[in-house]
């Protein structure tokens, strides 16, 4: 029986569910929004933005690329970043073939018989670029998680490359609407130019590379006298401009998380990783801050969390070329071999929290998955198999 395909904002969509996660993956870009979690009590959540041209299903220009007409929820990229620069003769779209072409489905299941105790699972395939290259996407849902595990493997392709993934989150509109925390980074810079211009319909309130050791202080723009400074941390950011930072993650961490606090729907969304295979965090701030097609005003409170080994979003020119961060020992292109394939592993889900859980502190491994701890009060579990960060296996 062939897999049924559903349209949902526009796209033909897959749908993976569990008994806590019900999913749609787009066959365009594979990208995997709306996702419904339902917590302790049967209350559901839906964490993941859907561009707003896409929730009105309008008519956008035909050399609009892939992505910005899907644009929603989680995307793998490959390669990473805008990519407005060819690379050996070669121009990839914005964030790569992955989140612009056609996937084909390899099989789903289950599809329309119910859950039960096995996970369900989606495996779709795209082939890429150069003969035989090709990348498997495998989503996973597993009973009793409300979690979604992602591997992607990259075979027969050669040569250095950033990548990594590019989650959408909605934001409350009015403060305080969240908290986003990370887990110990060691390096943190604005992008180092400009990320929009007035003079395009674009604004952005960040002053360009500066540095930080924390997002509760991060320099402002027009701040002569260094006075000023935005707190990151506090969500929504504020209306009226698109800013971007990235986080180089400590190495030596056994993962690496992000995590968003929304005290008022009383839930953690969280994402993990294996910090030597993924290195930064790029936090995307847009809160209608373009004004530009097709955003016009009109996206946001959005906040995108890219965990990626990548130069910030410039692309694969020059993230494999020598830049500030790999100067100074930071990964920004993962070396993939043609006789050895590349395995990407990542965690993305929720936990219900109670009234005044506050931003998180820490979140640790623990017997059976994981404690989200907030800076003052009682951590709360999740059921997380966080080996499959290092495996690929769910057991």
């Amino acid at each position: 029986m062939t897999p049924s395909v559903r349209r949902c904002f526009g796209q033909p969509s897959w749908r993976l569910h569990s008994d806590h996660v019900d999913a749609l993956i787009t066959r365009l870009g594979g990208h995997i929004a709306p996702v419904t979690f339902r917590l302790r009590g049967g209350r559901a959540v839906q964490p993941y933005a859907v561009a707003p041209w896409a929730e009105r299903n309008e008519t956008l220009p035909p050399e609009l690329p892939a992505l910005l007409r899907v644009l929603r929820g989680d995307f793998f990229c490959l390669p990473f970043g805008v990519n407005a620069t060819p690379f050996r003769g070669k121009r990839y779209p914005p964030h790569g073939e992955t989140a612009n072409r056609r996937w084909s489905l390899v099989s789903l299941s289950p599809d329309r018989t119910p859950y039960g105790n096995s996970p369900s699972v989606l495996r779709a395939q795209l082939t890429i670029g150069e003969r035989d290259a090709r990348v498997d996407k495998v989503v996973t849902l597993v009973p009793g998680h409300a979690a979604v595990y992602q591997t992607h493997l990259i075979s027969g392709m050669s040569g250095s490359m950033p990548l990594g993934h590019h989650a959408l989150l909605a934001l409350p509109p009015r403060s305080p609407g969240g908290f986003v925390s990370t887990s110990r980074f060691v390096h943190g810079q604005v992008l180092p130019t400009p990320f929009e211009a007035p003079a395009s319909g674009g604004y952005s309130r960040l002053r360009p590379g500066n540095r930080f050791r924390s997002l509760r202080r991060v320099a402002l723009i027009y701040d002569p006298q260094g006075t000023r400074f935005a707190d990151l941390s506090k969500l929504p950011p504020e209306r009226g401009f698109d800013d971007l930072v990235m986080l180089t993650a400590d190495p030596r961490l056994s993962f690496a998380w992000s995590a968003v606090t929304f005290p008022g729907e009383q839930y953690v969304w969280f994402a993990l990783r294996d910090p030597r295979v993924l290195r930064h965090t790029i936090l995307w701030l847009s809160h209608h801050g373009r004004h530009y097609a097709p955003w016009c005003g009109r996206h946001g409170p959005v906040l995108g969390i890219e965990d990626v080994t990548a130069y910030f979003h410039y692309g694969i020119a020059d993230s494999v070329r020598p830049n500030a961060l790999s100067r100074q020992g930071l990964t920004t292109a993962i070396r993939l071999r043609r006789d050895r394939p590349t395995r990407i592993h990542y965690i993305m889900g929720v936990v219900a929290t109670p009234l005044g859980f506050g931003p998180v502190k820490a979140i640790r491994a623990v017997p059976g998955g994981i404690a989200v701890c907030p800076l003052r009060g009682t951590p709360v579990h999740a059921d997380i198999n966080i080996e499959f960060l290092r495996t690929g296996v769910i057991a």
